[in-house]
């Protein structure tokens, strides 16, 4: 955690940077290709290399999970400042074999970021939905992320009205 503070506290380093040097992203060698509009777009390069090709020759499914998990939320919090924010729920399916390196495309529109606000502006949380891709060198997308965020007041604690026996499972 403090090395995510030093990294963060470093105002020398631009945001794309700042991502790249992000610890488990920094082993995974991405390269930030876009970073535009506050972090509302972004387009990330996920190498395939001798750490992330199965033994089939393509992409490992977790190695594109593990890029795809935090960047919506870590969109929403750039965007809502204020709010703690998370990853809620992903899901992914994959369409094609990642046979190439990976370019991992994000955006959150301007109709999206707006229902938002007016949902925290209403509720004062929010749970949007997001969906965005890993695309080969030719083009093909071929992993689809569908990506729940949660946008809560900070501080939020979940009111649990569920009692869960772990022995009964």
């Amino acid at each position: 955690m403090r090395l995510l503070r030093f990294i963060a506290g470093l105002r020398f380093l631009s945001e794309p940077r700042k991502l790249e040097l992000y610890p488990p992203f920094f082993m995974m060698r991405i390269k930030v290709l876009e970073m535009e509009d506050d972090w509302r777009r972004m387009r990330i390069r996920l190498p395939l290399n001798t750490f992330s090709r199965n033994p089939g020759g393509i992409m490992f499914g977790g190695w594109q999970a593990s890029l795809a998990d935090p960047i919506a939320a870590l969109a929403c919090a750039r965007v809502f400042r204020g709010y703690s924010v998370w990853t809620r729920a992903m899901t992914i399916e994959f369409h094609h074999p990642g046979s190439t390196h990976l370019e991992l495309r994000f955006e959150m529109t301007t109709e999206q970021e707006a229902a938002i606000a007016r949902e925290l502006s209403a509720r004062g949380r929010a749970t949007p939905r997001f969906r965005y891709g890993f695309y080969r060198e030719d083009g093909v997308c071929c992993t689809e992320i569908t990506n729940t965020v949660a946008i809560r007041p900070r501080g939020y604690r979940r009111r649990d009205t569920r009692a869960v026996d772990l022995s009964d499972l």
